[in-house]
């Protein structure tokens, strides 16, 4: 089971770093940081962009983990067909996996969702709130991942795996996000950087979802 753990906490990493979020980040720190203005300001406005990170985080792993709890109570329920559910998940993930890498194009699973979420200061609270909002707002990129980690919710033992294979997930989308809005100033050109080699990026990314969705029908996990 820890190599499932493992592999959910990569994912997370994965859905960071996609095309889908990256590009996105210092819109999503401008906001979380607020308008304030001098030297104290600059204080202030990295403290509010640490602070409020942490409440986003907080907010989506939330939403996350209530989708795991969700995942896995469905499995329990159709206990008896697990080996079908298996299969079925697999197949889903796999398919993923091939619009991910661009082989194949799924209109339904390319359509942005926009935020709209209209917040003229956020605080600690709000950015919680923020964070649950952009749970709900997926976009290809996190639907993607977020599928293949609720595909091996659905057919974990207990509730509880179920929930830490989500909460281990948006460690590894969060960890990134709250370090990057520390080091935010000293990093662009790291950004910059990941972003040149996007196409390689989703490539490997759904190369690995397709693994995933491959061990799942063949009952490798």
């Amino acid at each position: 089971m820890s190599s499932e753990y493992l592999q959910s906490f990569f994912e997370g990493v994965l859905t960071f770093i996609s095309p889908c979020i990256l590009p996105m980040l210092p819109i999503y720190f401008i906001y979380l940081a607020g308008d304030t203005e001098g030297d104290k300001g600059k204080n202030k406005k990295k403290r509010n962009l640490v602070l409020n990170s942490i409440g986003f985080v907080i907010g989506f792993t939330i939403i996350f983990v209530l989708l795991g709890a969700t995942a896995t109570s469905l499995g329990v329920f159709f206990k008896e067909k697990k080996s079908t559910l298996k299969i079925i998940s697999g197949i889903i993930v796999f398919i993923f996996g091939l619009n991910y890498t661009g082989f194949i194009k799924i209109g339904i699973l390319n359509k942005q969702k926009r935020l709209d979420f209209q917040f003229e200061k956020l605080n600690f609270l709000k950015s919680i709130i923020f964070g649950m909002v952009f749970s709900f707002a997926f976009s290809p990129c996190v639907s993607a991942f977020l599928a293949s980690v609720l595909a091996r919710a659905s057919v974990s033992d207990t509730l509880i795996e179920g929930m830490l294979l989500l909460f281990i997930y948006s460690i590894g989308l969060g960890t990134p996000f709250i370090i990057s809005a520390i080091a935010f100033e000293n990093i662009k050109g790291v950004f910059k950087t990941i972003q040149k080699h996007n196409r390689i990026i989703s490539i490997v990314s759904g190369g690995l979802l397709m693994l995933a969705g491959l061990a799942l029908i063949f009952n490798f996990i």
